[in-house]
């Protein structure tokens, strides 16, 4: 299975950090952000990574080439205007070969067996599973309303009806999906993703939730970034898990 890596991001919320470093590329205890979730995708056999740039993206091709020194494959999607989540996947499209694919937030820290994820759905049969989290503040990220049997119904209040009780989660950036989600994605304009799958979800195609239960944090404010550094310090998370592959 291939994967993309989003790493596009502006990050406006972290200035002036990322004035003259992009965001994917600001150190965890010495190690690029960027680099911690090359690893990951590594250690589960995933080798081939296309990521697509757009603030900065010179330095993070600069910094990373070909990915041979990480044992990987590396390639790029180059956005001259920013398209987005939507927009930056429909762009990365022809890479995938028409088979489904592993989708990373370049801007998040976790800990998640990538391999779990990909049998999930290869179990379930749906169009795509999105990696949800339990967490006390899912209105502030955005519900993701899902079904007893896992069934994705709804995405920030929209989407299907559904029977019985959901429960609610958060989206963690972190997504295994067929490209079929994509057919309705323009091309070359910016959009979301979230989009796509409400799209889907109307239509009556099946989208399923895989709940994590291991580290997670977006590194989306200063705050949240030093609460990183000093999670890593703690052992919260270790750089060396990762370094050993698993096919």
């Amino acid at each position: 299975m291939k994967a993309m890596i989003l790493a596009a991001g502006l990050g406006t919320r972290l200035r002036p950090l990322t004035n003259r470093l992009p965001k994917p590329l600001l150190p965890i205890v010495g190690t690029p952000l960027i680099v911690w979730n090359l690893l990951l995708l590594r250690r589960y056999g995933i080798t081939d990574v296309i990521v697509n740039l757009h603030h900065l993206g010179h330095l993070i091709e600069q910094a990373l080439g070909d990915g041979a020194q990480l044992g990987l494959r590396l390639v790029y999607s180059r956005e001259p205007v920013i398209l987005g989540t939507g927009g930056g996947i429909k762009q990365a499209e022809s890479y995938f070969g028409g088979e489904p694919f592993l989708v990373l937030n370049g801007d998040t820290l976790l800990e998640l067996d990538l391999g779990a994820v990909v049998r999930f759905h290869r179990e379930q049969g749906g169009l795509a599973t999105m990696v949800l989290r339990d967490d006390p503040e899912v209105e502030q990220w955005g519900a993701v309303e899902v079904d007893a049997g896992r069934r994705v119904l709804r995405i920030n209040g929209r989407g299907a009806a559904g029977d019985g009780s959901v429960a609610k989660r958060m989206f963690a950036g972190v997504h295994v999906m067929h490209p079929w989600l994509l057919r309705g994605v323009p091309a070359g304009r910016e959009s979301s993703i979230i989009d796509a799958y409400v799209r889907e979800i109307e239509g009556g195609e099946a989208v399923f939730g895989f709940d994590m239960k291991g580290y997670w944090s977006d590194i989306g404010t200063p705050q949240r970034y030093d609460q990183a550094q000093r999670d890593v310090d703690g052992g919260r998370i270790d750089l060396a898990l990762r370094t050993a592959r698993v096919d």
